[in-house]
């Protein structure tokens, strides 16, 4: 068993050989080594791992769940060497997706979203951040929150929300990037927040989107509506994102690819939680991200899919684990704790998951591999064998 504790380093896991783990409804009581279980859990139920390995749930801390429509035209595009700024100049890219969200209506969003949540789970996902982002107007944000809010009542899964409303300028505003900036402020931030629908405000902060000034501006709003802050950060330029990210205090800072060495150095000093995407850059063809760099500086990294129909149409966490390991250079271990713990504080929830100890919520699972390392390496060979959510079993 890999406990992934939020101690140590980021390759500290925290094995325990021989493991038991017992669990009262959706929460952990006691995990160690078998042989010290106390003599009152001894005649409890008894689930055997059969040799197996039991790990934290996986989290994934970024994703764009609801949308309309695909893209697989772009992907073609990009094979025949378009690039992805090209792609979204001639009307594709994210006005794409916006144009048929907007013409999706909320059902057909719902129903959309639960399916693609039921695949997630099984593939170990016990918790997933969502965003907003593909509406652009109050009436479509409100919409995919709203989505986002149904899933959760029936749903086991730790579901939390992002207002991604600052994705990119909207058709209707792009010659008016001020005003846009002001009907998030003035218009989506306080019903959002009125209403409960989101847990962070983020801002796609790049050279085609938002400037860091107009992201400072949107993010420092998004505090007083008690939203905290996460950023989409240097993906394809080196503009500052990561150094805002450490100034206005955001949890996460997402993609990062570009990075420059003081924004590492920025975001080891401000605790901001690297979030590695290697998907996107699977499907961009654009770099992948230095993690190794990131993590001897200090910086905690964690890892995600990315989930969208454009840049990273794949939900498949054990790519982004496999991706992250040969092209961003973590080791397995640092690896596992990038999926678990170090995700569930990009999304403020380490207190209740992302680790096996007493008090936190029971989510895990049983991989049917000798080690964690060669469940990674076994890409799409190895099984999982049982998932449990909140104490109950999902899987098989």
């Amino acid at each position: 068993m890999y406990t992934c504790k939020d101690e140590g380093l980021q390759i500290d896991v925290f094995p325990i050989h021989n493991a038991a783990l017992a669990w009262v409804g959706d929460t952990i009581i006691w995990t160690g080594k078998e042989k010290y279980l106390p003599e009152r859990l001894l005649n409890d139920e008894i689930v055997d791992a059969g040799g197996g390995i039991v790990v934290p749930g996986f989290i994934d801390c970024h994703t764009h769940l609801a949308f309309g429509g695909w893209r697989s035209e772009e992907f073609e595009m990009r094979l025949k060497g378009k690039s992805y700024l090209e792609i979204a100049k001639t009307g594709g890219g994210i006005l794409s997706t916006v144009k048929a969200t907007r013409e999706s209506s909320e059902d057909e969003l719902f129903q959309k979203c639960h399916l693609i949540l039921e695949r997630i789970k099984r593939l170990g996902v016990t918790a997933i951040e969502c965003k907003s982002g593909y509406g652009l107007t109050l009436a479509d944000e409100l919409k995919l929150l709203k989505v986002y809010h149904r899933l959760k009542k029936p749903d086991l899964s730790t579901i939390k929300t992002t207002f991604l409303g600052a994705h990119t300028f909207p058709q209707e505003f792009i010659h008016d990037r001020q005003g846009y900036i002001q009907l998030l402020i003035d218009k989506m931030l306080p019903i959002i927040s009125e209403d409960n629908l989101a847990d962070f405000c983020d801002v796609f902060v790049e050279d085609s989107a938002f400037s860091t000034s107009e992201a400072r501006e949107i993010l420092n709003a998004g505090k007083k509506f008690g939203l905290i802050p996460k950023l989409h950060a240097d993906q394809l330029t080196s503009c500052g994102g990561a150094e805002l990210a450490a100034e206005t205090g955001a949890i996460s800072a997402d993609h990062l690819e570009q990075i420059s060495d003081n924004g590492i150095r920025e975001m080891a000093r401000a605790n901001v939680i690297a979030v590695n995407l290697p998907i996107a850059s699977l499907y961009t063809q654009q770099p992948y991200l230095n993690c190794r760099k990131l993590v001897d500086a200090g910086v905690k990294v964690a890892v995600a899919t990315d989930f969208n129909p454009g840049s990273a149409p794949s939900y498949d966490i054990h790519l982004a684990m496999l991706l992250s390991c040969n092209h961003g250079r973590l080791t397995t271990d640092e690896c596992l704790k990038a999926v678990t713990i170090y995700a569930a504080k990009a999304i403020a929830e380490e207190n209740e998951i992302g680790s096996l100890e007493p008090g936190k919520k029971a989510d895990f699972i049983v991989l049917d591999v000798p080690d964690f390392r060669f469940w990674i390496y076994h890409h799409n060979g190895a099984d999982i064998r049982n998932i449990f959510l909140k104490g109950t079993q999902i899987h098989p």
